[in-house]
Protein backbone atom coordinates (compact mmCIF):
# COMPACT_ATOMS: atom_id res chain seq x y z
CA UNK A 1 0.00 0.00 0.00
CA UNK A 2 1.30 3.61 -0.62
CA UNK A 3 0.73 7.13 1.16
CA UNK A 4 -0.70 9.49 -2.21
CA UNK A 5 -0.36 13.10 -2.58
CA UNK A 6 -3.27 14.78 -2.54
CA UNK A 7 -1.33 18.30 -2.32
CA UNK A 8 0.30 18.62 -5.89
CA UNK A 9 -2.33 19.14 -7.92
CA UNK A 10 -3.56 21.89 -6.50
CA UNK A 11 -0.52 23.69 -5.58
CA UNK A 12 0.20 23.47 -9.15
CA UNK A 13 -3.36 24.70 -10.17
CA UNK A 14 -3.38 27.57 -8.61
CA UNK A 15 -5.89 26.23 -6.22
CA UNK A 16 -6.64 28.02 -2.30
CA UNK A 17 -9.33 26.65 -1.57
CA UNK A 18 -9.43 22.88 0.13
CA UNK A 19 -6.81 20.12 -1.55
CA UNK A 20 -9.92 17.10 -0.63
CA UNK A 21 -11.84 17.95 -3.66
CA UNK A 22 -8.69 17.12 -6.12
CA UNK A 23 -7.81 14.22 -4.14
CA UNK A 24 -7.70 11.78 -6.99
CA UNK A 25 -6.49 14.31 -9.80
CA UNK A 26 -3.62 13.33 -11.61
CA UNK A 27 -0.51 15.45 -11.54
CA UNK A 28 1.38 15.43 -14.92
CA UNK A 29 5.14 15.90 -14.28
CA UNK A 30 5.29 19.12 -15.96
CA UNK A 31 3.01 20.85 -13.24
CA UNK A 32 4.98 19.17 -10.39
CA UNK A 33 6.74 22.31 -7.88
CA UNK A 34 9.83 22.43 -7.37
CA UNK A 35 11.22 21.94 -4.13
CA UNK A 36 14.12 23.60 -1.67
CA UNK A 37 15.02 21.82 1.40
CA UNK A 38 17.50 23.88 3.39
CA UNK A 39 18.99 21.72 6.01
CA UNK A 40 20.82 23.80 9.03
CA UNK A 41 23.54 22.72 11.22
CA UNK A 42 23.07 23.09 14.72
CA UNK A 43 20.13 25.16 14.45
CA UNK A 44 18.18 25.00 17.64
CA UNK A 45 14.40 25.38 17.55
CA UNK A 46 14.40 29.12 19.02
CA UNK A 47 17.75 30.14 16.65
CA UNK A 48 14.50 32.32 14.19
CA UNK A 49 12.75 35.58 14.82
CA UNK A 50 9.50 33.91 13.58
CA UNK A 51 9.90 31.24 16.90
CA UNK A 52 10.15 33.91 19.25
CA UNK A 53 13.37 34.98 19.50
CA UNK A 54 13.48 38.96 19.88
CA UNK A 55 17.36 39.73 19.15
CA UNK A 56 18.14 37.20 15.89
CA UNK A 57 17.89 38.88 12.96
CA UNK A 58 16.48 36.13 10.38
CA UNK A 59 13.63 38.47 8.64
CA UNK A 60 13.97 36.12 5.34
CA UNK A 61 13.32 32.77 7.33
CA UNK A 62 10.42 34.58 9.49
CA UNK A 63 9.00 35.83 6.14
CA UNK A 64 8.73 32.28 4.56
CA UNK A 65 7.78 30.88 8.18
CA UNK A 66 4.62 33.42 8.43
CA UNK A 67 3.46 33.02 5.03
CA UNK A 68 3.79 29.37 5.04
CA UNK A 69 3.49 26.54 7.63
CA UNK A 70 5.57 27.25 10.80
CA UNK A 71 5.87 24.40 13.03
CA UNK A 72 6.08 24.95 16.98
CA UNK A 73 6.55 21.29 18.13
CA UNK A 74 9.56 19.92 15.76
CA UNK A 75 11.76 17.64 16.99
CA UNK A 76 14.59 15.11 15.52
CA UNK A 77 14.62 11.37 16.29
CA UNK A 78 18.30 11.39 17.19
CA UNK A 79 20.33 14.74 18.03
CA UNK A 80 23.48 14.05 15.98
CA UNK A 81 24.28 14.85 12.37
CA UNK A 82 25.00 11.79 10.91
CA UNK A 83 21.60 9.55 11.95
CA UNK A 84 19.31 12.71 11.82
CA UNK A 85 20.42 13.15 8.26
CA UNK A 86 19.69 9.79 7.38
CA UNK A 87 16.57 10.08 8.56
CA UNK A 88 15.89 13.14 6.73
CA UNK A 89 16.42 11.37 3.26
CA UNK A 90 14.97 8.26 4.42
CA UNK A 91 11.56 8.99 6.61
CA UNK A 92 12.81 6.26 8.82
CA UNK A 93 14.33 5.96 12.90
CA UNK A 94 17.40 5.01 12.94
CA UNK A 95 16.39 1.26 13.47
CA UNK A 96 15.16 1.71 10.03
CA UNK A 97 18.27 3.21 8.12
CA UNK A 98 20.95 1.33 10.16
CA UNK A 99 23.29 4.60 9.97
CA UNK A 100 24.57 5.01 13.52
CA UNK A 101 27.98 6.62 13.18
CA UNK A 102 29.97 9.06 11.02
CA UNK A 103 31.48 6.23 8.89
CA UNK A 104 28.39 4.27 7.45
CA UNK A 105 26.97 4.53 3.82
CA UNK A 106 22.93 4.30 3.65
CA UNK A 107 22.92 1.08 2.75
CA UNK A 108 21.80 1.20 -1.33
CA UNK A 109 17.96 -0.55 -0.80
CA UNK A 110 17.65 1.71 1.95
CA UNK A 111 18.63 4.71 -0.27
CA UNK A 112 17.02 3.26 -3.36
CA UNK A 113 14.08 4.51 -1.09
CA UNK A 114 15.10 8.31 -0.10
CA UNK A 115 13.00 11.21 -1.35
CA UNK A 116 16.25 11.93 -4.05
CA UNK A 117 16.23 8.72 -5.50
CA UNK A 118 12.62 8.66 -5.93
CA UNK A 119 12.08 12.02 -7.17
CA UNK A 120 14.99 11.52 -9.80
CA UNK A 121 12.70 8.33 -11.29
CA UNK A 122 10.07 10.66 -11.07
CA UNK A 123 11.56 12.55 -13.73
CA UNK A 124 12.95 15.91 -11.03
CA UNK A 125 16.27 17.20 -11.87
CA UNK A 126 17.80 17.05 -8.15
CA UNK A 127 20.87 18.84 -6.72
CA UNK A 128 22.53 18.61 -3.57
CA UNK A 129 24.73 21.21 -2.05
CA UNK A 130 27.03 21.27 1.09
CA UNK A 131 27.35 18.83 3.43
CA UNK A 132 25.94 15.33 3.05
CA UNK A 133 26.86 13.92 6.59
CA UNK A 134 25.83 10.28 5.82
CA UNK A 135 28.80 8.24 5.26
CA UNK A 136 31.94 8.69 2.95
CA UNK A 137 30.60 7.49 0.11
CA UNK A 138 27.53 9.36 -1.17
CA UNK A 139 25.24 8.91 -4.12
CA UNK A 140 26.51 11.52 -6.30
CA UNK A 141 26.35 9.87 -9.75
CA UNK A 142 22.09 10.54 -9.34
CA UNK A 143 22.49 13.85 -8.83
CA UNK A 144 22.05 16.36 -11.42
CA UNK A 145 24.31 18.65 -9.63
CA UNK A 146 26.57 18.48 -7.18
CA UNK A 147 28.47 20.91 -4.50
CA UNK A 148 30.55 18.91 -2.08
CA UNK A 149 31.73 20.70 1.12
CA UNK A 150 33.29 17.41 2.52
CA UNK A 151 35.10 16.47 -0.84
CA UNK A 152 38.20 14.76 0.14
CA UNK A 153 36.72 12.43 2.93
CA UNK A 154 36.44 15.56 5.49
CA UNK A 155 34.21 14.52 8.60
CA UNK A 156 33.50 18.24 8.89
CA UNK A 157 33.78 21.01 6.11
CA UNK A 158 36.24 23.97 6.48
CA UNK A 159 34.38 27.09 7.39
CA UNK A 160 36.87 29.10 5.04
CA UNK A 161 38.31 27.77 1.78
CA UNK A 162 40.21 29.08 -1.22
CA UNK A 163 37.27 30.12 -4.16
CA UNK A 164 37.99 30.20 -7.94
CA UNK A 165 39.48 33.47 -7.55
CA UNK A 166 42.66 32.52 -5.39
CA UNK A 167 40.83 34.00 -2.38
CA UNK A 168 39.33 33.07 0.91
CA UNK A 169 35.50 32.07 0.90
CA UNK A 170 33.28 31.40 3.87
CA UNK A 171 31.32 27.82 3.66
CA UNK A 172 27.81 30.08 3.72
CA UNK A 173 28.77 32.29 0.88
CA UNK A 174 30.21 29.16 -1.00
CA UNK A 175 26.97 27.67 -0.47
CA UNK A 176 24.54 30.90 -1.73
CA UNK A 177 26.74 31.28 -4.90
CA UNK A 178 26.13 27.23 -5.49
CA UNK A 179 22.68 27.50 -4.73
CA UNK A 180 22.02 30.20 -7.04
CA UNK A 181 24.53 28.37 -10.21
CA UNK A 182 22.04 25.74 -9.81
CA UNK A 183 18.57 27.66 -9.92
CA UNK A 184 20.07 29.68 -13.02
CA UNK A 185 21.00 25.93 -14.92
CA UNK A 186 17.84 24.27 -13.88
CA UNK A 187 14.95 26.72 -13.43
CA UNK A 188 13.62 26.04 -16.81
CA UNK A 189 14.20 22.35 -16.72
CA UNK A 190 11.20 20.81 -15.64
CA UNK A 191 10.98 19.76 -12.02
CA UNK A 192 13.65 20.00 -9.64
CA UNK A 193 14.80 19.36 -5.89
CA UNK A 194 17.54 21.07 -4.70
CA UNK A 195 18.70 19.81 -0.97
CA UNK A 196 21.20 22.14 0.81
CA UNK A 197 22.65 21.38 3.86
CA UNK A 198 24.68 24.20 5.33
CA UNK A 199 27.75 24.27 7.64
CA UNK A 200 26.39 27.06 9.83
CA UNK A 201 25.84 27.39 12.62
CA UNK A 202 27.91 24.46 13.49
CA UNK A 203 30.99 25.36 15.12
CA UNK A 204 34.44 24.58 14.11
CA UNK A 205 35.81 21.62 15.61
CA UNK A 206 38.90 22.34 18.06
CA UNK A 207 39.94 22.12 21.27
CA UNK A 208 38.45 24.43 21.98
CA UNK A 209 35.73 24.62 19.21
CA UNK A 210 35.00 27.72 17.86
CA UNK A 211 32.29 29.71 15.47
CA UNK A 212 34.10 30.86 12.22
CA UNK A 213 31.89 33.88 11.15
CA UNK A 214 31.69 35.93 7.98
CA UNK A 215 34.08 39.18 9.20
CA UNK A 216 30.82 41.40 7.33
CA UNK A 217 28.33 40.05 10.54
CA UNK A 218 30.98 41.12 12.84
CA UNK A 219 29.08 44.00 14.07
CA UNK A 220 25.95 42.42 14.37
CA UNK A 221 24.42 42.06 17.85
CA UNK A 222 27.57 43.82 19.28
CA UNK A 223 25.35 46.17 21.40
CA UNK A 224 23.10 43.40 22.62
CA UNK A 225 23.61 41.54 25.73
CA UNK A 226 22.28 37.90 25.24
CA UNK A 227 20.13 36.90 28.28
CA UNK A 228 21.88 34.33 30.18
CA UNK A 229 19.60 31.14 30.21
CA UNK A 230 17.88 30.03 33.44
CA UNK A 231 19.39 26.52 34.08
CA UNK A 232 22.83 28.27 32.93
CA UNK A 233 23.16 28.30 36.95
CA UNK A 234 25.77 26.13 37.90
CA UNK A 235 23.01 24.57 40.49
CA UNK A 236 21.35 23.24 37.40
CA UNK A 237 24.88 21.32 36.38
CA UNK A 238 24.50 19.88 39.59
CA UNK A 239 20.88 18.44 39.56
CA UNK A 240 21.93 16.41 36.23
CA UNK A 241 22.13 12.59 37.31
CA UNK A 242 25.36 11.45 37.65
CA UNK A 243 25.78 9.49 34.06
CA UNK A 244 25.92 12.92 32.75
CA UNK A 245 27.51 14.85 35.45
CA UNK A 246 30.90 14.27 34.71
CA UNK A 247 34.10 16.52 33.15
CA UNK A 248 34.54 13.16 31.12
CA UNK A 249 30.98 14.48 29.53
CA UNK A 250 31.74 16.11 26.01
CA UNK A 251 28.49 18.08 25.98
CA UNK A 252 30.43 19.87 29.34
CA UNK A 253 34.01 19.66 27.86
CA UNK A 254 32.99 21.39 25.26
CA UNK A 255 31.13 24.27 27.78
CA UNK A 256 34.35 24.83 29.12
CA UNK A 257 35.92 26.77 25.46
CA UNK A 258 32.60 28.43 24.44
CA UNK A 259 30.49 28.93 27.40
CA UNK A 260 32.50 28.75 30.52
CA UNK A 261 32.76 32.37 31.82
CA UNK A 262 30.08 35.53 30.76
CA UNK A 263 32.55 36.46 28.37
CA UNK A 264 32.65 33.22 26.43
CA UNK A 265 29.02 33.11 26.67
CA UNK A 266 28.24 36.39 25.00
CA UNK A 267 31.06 36.66 22.14
CA UNK A 268 29.73 32.91 20.74
CA UNK A 269 26.14 32.91 21.32
CA UNK A 270 26.46 35.88 19.40
CA UNK A 271 28.96 34.42 16.62
CA UNK A 272 26.18 31.53 16.56
CA UNK A 273 23.36 34.03 16.05
CA UNK A 274 25.67 36.14 13.47
CA UNK A 275 26.21 32.63 11.47
CA UNK A 276 22.60 32.22 11.22
CA UNK A 277 21.78 35.68 10.12
CA UNK A 278 24.26 34.95 7.66
CA UNK A 279 22.34 31.64 6.31
CA UNK A 280 19.02 33.78 6.32
CA UNK A 281 21.18 36.65 3.82
CA UNK A 282 21.56 33.32 1.45
CA UNK A 283 17.43 32.69 1.63
CA UNK A 284 16.89 36.14 0.82
CA UNK A 285 18.85 36.04 -2.59
CA UNK A 286 17.58 32.75 -3.23
CA UNK A 287 14.03 34.12 -3.08
CA UNK A 288 15.14 37.16 -5.13
CA UNK A 289 16.98 34.64 -7.83
CA UNK A 290 13.48 32.59 -7.60
CA UNK A 291 11.69 35.96 -8.84
CA UNK A 292 13.83 37.07 -11.22
CA UNK A 293 13.56 33.56 -13.27
CA UNK A 294 9.90 33.75 -12.96
CA UNK A 295 9.47 30.08 -10.40
CA UNK A 296 8.66 31.73 -7.46
CA UNK A 297 5.07 30.82 -7.17
CA UNK A 298 6.01 27.36 -8.71
CA UNK A 299 8.94 26.58 -5.76
CA UNK A 300 7.95 25.39 -2.47
CA UNK A 301 11.36 25.85 0.54
CA UNK A 302 11.23 24.18 3.11
CA UNK A 303 13.86 24.41 6.08
CA UNK A 304 15.21 22.56 9.05
CA UNK A 305 17.45 22.08 11.46
CA UNK A 306 19.29 19.10 11.77
CA UNK A 307 19.22 19.07 15.53
CA UNK A 308 19.42 21.48 18.12
CA UNK A 309 21.94 22.83 20.45
CA UNK A 310 22.70 23.60 24.07
CA UNK A 311 24.08 27.09 24.32
CA UNK A 312 25.18 26.67 28.32
CA UNK A 313 21.96 25.43 29.63
CA UNK A 314 22.14 22.60 32.17
CA UNK A 315 26.41 23.81 31.78
CA UNK A 316 26.52 21.99 28.84
CA UNK A 317 27.23 22.87 25.04
CA UNK A 318 26.42 20.72 22.09
CA UNK A 319 23.56 18.41 21.38
CA UNK A 320 23.23 14.35 22.29
CA UNK A 321 20.68 14.19 24.97
CA UNK A 322 16.65 14.83 25.27
CA UNK A 323 16.33 17.81 26.55
CA UNK A 324 14.49 20.68 24.53
CA UNK A 325 17.59 22.53 23.47
CA UNK A 326 18.76 19.69 21.93
CA UNK A 327 16.13 18.05 20.31
CA UNK A 328 14.08 20.78 19.08
CA UNK A 329 14.45 22.47 15.70
CA UNK A 330 13.43 25.14 13.31
CA UNK A 331 10.81 23.99 10.57
CA UNK A 332 8.43 26.02 7.98
CA UNK A 333 7.32 24.51 5.15
CA UNK A 334 6.29 27.55 2.26
CA UNK A 335 4.63 26.88 -0.54
CA UNK A 336 2.62 29.48 -3.05
CA UNK A 337 -0.25 27.06 -3.62
CA UNK A 338 -1.21 25.57 -0.28
CA UNK A 339 -4.70 26.42 0.50
CA UNK A 340 -5.62 29.39 1.97
CA UNK A 341 -6.99 27.49 5.87
CA UNK A 342 -3.32 26.56 6.13
CA UNK A 343 -1.40 29.55 4.75
CA UNK A 344 0.02 31.19 7.65
CA UNK A 345 -0.39 28.43 10.23
CA UNK A 346 1.19 28.36 13.25
CA UNK A 347 0.93 24.32 13.41
CA UNK A 348 0.81 22.91 16.78
CA UNK A 349 1.11 19.33 15.64
CA UNK A 350 4.26 17.41 16.37
CA UNK A 351 6.95 17.07 13.48
CA UNK A 352 10.06 15.24 13.33
CA UNK A 353 12.66 14.82 10.80
CA UNK A 354 11.79 11.79 9.82
CA UNK A 355 8.29 13.38 8.49
CA UNK A 356 11.06 15.44 5.44
CA UNK A 357 10.92 12.44 3.07
CA UNK A 358 6.98 11.82 3.10
CA UNK A 359 6.03 15.56 3.03
CA UNK A 360 8.44 16.44 0.05
CA UNK A 361 7.71 12.91 -2.15
CA UNK A 362 3.37 13.78 -0.78
CA UNK A 363 3.99 17.53 -2.21
CA UNK A 364 5.90 16.44 -5.72
CA UNK A 365 2.98 14.02 -6.52
CA UNK A 366 5.22 10.93 -6.11
CA UNK A 367 3.98 7.80 -3.95
CA UNK A 368 5.12 7.19 -0.38
CA UNK A 369 6.50 4.16 -0.04
CA UNK A 370 4.89 1.98 2.85
CA UNK A 371 7.26 1.55 5.55
CA UNK A 372 8.40 4.66 6.13
CA UNK A 373 8.37 6.27 9.68
CA UNK A 374 7.61 9.47 9.17
CA UNK A 375 3.60 11.42 8.14
CA UNK A 376 2.90 13.83 5.39
CA UNK A 377 2.94 17.09 7.11
CA UNK A 378 0.43 18.34 4.60
CA UNK A 379 -2.22 16.18 5.42
CA UNK A 380 -1.26 16.20 9.46
CA UNK A 381 -2.28 19.84 9.40
CA UNK A 382 -5.24 19.48 7.40
CA UNK A 383 -6.41 16.79 9.90
CA UNK A 384 -6.56 14.17 7.56
CA UNK A 385 -3.71 12.33 9.48
CA UNK A 386 -4.26 11.22 13.14
CA UNK A 387 -1.34 13.80 14.51
CA UNK A 388 1.23 11.98 16.92
CA UNK A 389 0.91 12.04 20.23
CA UNK A 390 4.25 11.14 21.54
CA UNK A 391 7.66 9.46 19.79
CA UNK A 392 11.09 7.86 20.00
CA UNK A 393 14.02 9.84 21.14
CA UNK A 394 17.52 7.54 20.58
CA UNK A 395 21.27 8.57 20.66
CA UNK A 396 23.83 5.63 20.70
CA UNK A 397 26.80 7.09 19.01
CA UNK A 398 29.94 6.81 21.48
CA UNK A 399 28.16 5.80 25.14
CA UNK A 400 29.08 6.58 28.54
CA UNK A 401 30.95 8.47 29.69
CA UNK A 402 31.48 10.99 26.94
CA UNK A 403 27.83 10.54 25.54
CA UNK A 404 26.04 8.21 27.54
CA UNK A 405 23.65 6.09 25.24
CA UNK A 406 20.23 7.23 25.85
CA UNK A 407 16.39 6.47 24.75
CA UNK A 408 13.39 7.66 25.82
CA UNK A 409 9.63 8.80 24.83
CA UNK A 410 9.27 12.77 24.26
CA UNK A 411 5.03 13.40 24.68
CA UNK A 412 3.21 16.60 24.49
CA UNK A 413 2.92 17.52 28.21
CA UNK A 414 5.28 14.86 29.76
CA UNK A 415 9.03 13.34 28.97
CA UNK A 416 11.13 9.96 30.10
CA UNK A 417 14.66 9.80 29.04
CA UNK A 418 16.34 6.26 30.44
CA UNK A 419 20.44 6.40 30.11
CA UNK A 420 20.30 2.56 28.94
CA UNK A 421 23.83 1.81 30.16
CA UNK A 422 22.90 2.57 33.55
CA UNK A 423 19.47 2.80 33.54
CA UNK A 424 18.94 5.89 35.31
CA UNK A 425 15.79 7.92 34.39
CA UNK A 426 14.39 11.38 33.88
CA UNK A 427 10.79 12.03 33.78
CA UNK A 428 10.15 16.00 33.24
CA UNK A 429 6.81 17.48 33.13
CA UNK A 430 7.51 19.62 30.27
CA UNK A 431 4.27 21.65 30.27
CA UNK A 432 4.68 23.40 33.09
CA UNK A 433 8.28 22.71 33.63
CA UNK A 434 9.65 23.75 30.10
CA UNK A 435 13.07 24.29 31.70
CA UNK A 436 13.37 20.58 32.48
CA UNK A 437 14.34 21.65 36.09
CA UNK A 438 12.60 18.93 38.26
CA UNK A 439 13.25 15.29 37.89
CA UNK A 440 10.17 13.91 38.92
CA UNK A 441 11.45 9.97 38.26
CA UNK A 442 11.41 9.36 42.11
CA UNK A 443 8.30 11.42 43.07
CA UNK A 444 6.01 9.58 44.22
CA UNK A 445 3.62 11.64 43.53
CA UNK A 446 4.23 10.94 39.62
CA UNK A 447 4.54 6.98 40.10
CA UNK A 448 1.30 6.24 37.67
CA UNK A 449 2.96 8.48 35.10
CA UNK A 450 5.94 7.09 35.23
CA UNK A 451 4.53 3.59 35.25
CA UNK A 452 2.49 4.67 32.28
CA UNK A 453 5.05 6.25 29.82
CA UNK A 454 7.50 3.36 31.13
CA UNK A 455 4.58 1.43 29.39
CA UNK A 456 4.92 3.26 26.48
CA UNK A 457 8.87 3.23 26.55
CA UNK A 458 8.59 -0.75 25.95
CA UNK A 459 6.18 0.01 23.35
CA UNK A 460 8.26 1.92 21.00
CA UNK A 461 11.23 0.36 21.64
CA UNK A 462 10.16 -2.99 20.48
CA UNK A 463 9.56 -1.20 17.29
CA UNK A 464 12.15 1.36 16.78
CA UNK A 465 14.92 0.41 19.07
CA UNK A 466 18.63 -0.99 17.93
CA UNK A 467 19.56 -4.54 19.20
CA UNK A 468 22.07 -4.48 21.94
CA UNK A 469 24.07 -6.69 19.76
CA UNK A 470 24.15 -3.99 17.03
CA UNK A 471 24.73 -0.84 19.39
CA UNK A 472 27.88 -2.86 20.71
CA UNK A 473 29.13 -2.51 16.88
CA UNK A 474 29.13 1.14 17.05
CA UNK A 475 32.04 2.92 16.14
CA UNK A 476 33.65 4.16 19.50
CA UNK A 477 36.05 6.15 17.67
CA UNK A 478 35.21 9.87 18.02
Amino acid sequence: MYKSSRTAACLMLGLTSSISGFSEQKVEPKQRPNIIFLLTDDQRWDGMGAMGNPIIQTPNMDALATQGILFQNAYVTTSICCVSRASVLTGLYESGHGVHDFNTDLKPDVYQKSYPHLLKEAGYKIGFIGKYGVGHHPPFHEFDFVFDTEEGGKAQPDYITIGKNGKEIHDTDTIGESILSFVDKFADQGPFCLSVSFKAPHEQDGNPPKYVIQPEYQHYYQDVTIPTPVTADPIYWEKLPDVLRTEANFGRERWKGLFGTPELYQENVKNYYRLITGVDDVVGKLRDKLESLGVADNTIIILMGDNGMFLGEHGMEGKWYGYEESVRVPLFIYAPGLPDKIKQYRAPQMALNIDIAPTILSLAGVEVPEGMHGMNLIDVVENKTPERTDFFYQHYFLGGPQIPMVEGVVGKDFKYMNYIEVDSEELFDTKHDQHEIENLAADPAYKNKLEELKKRYQELKAKYSVSAEERAKINKAF
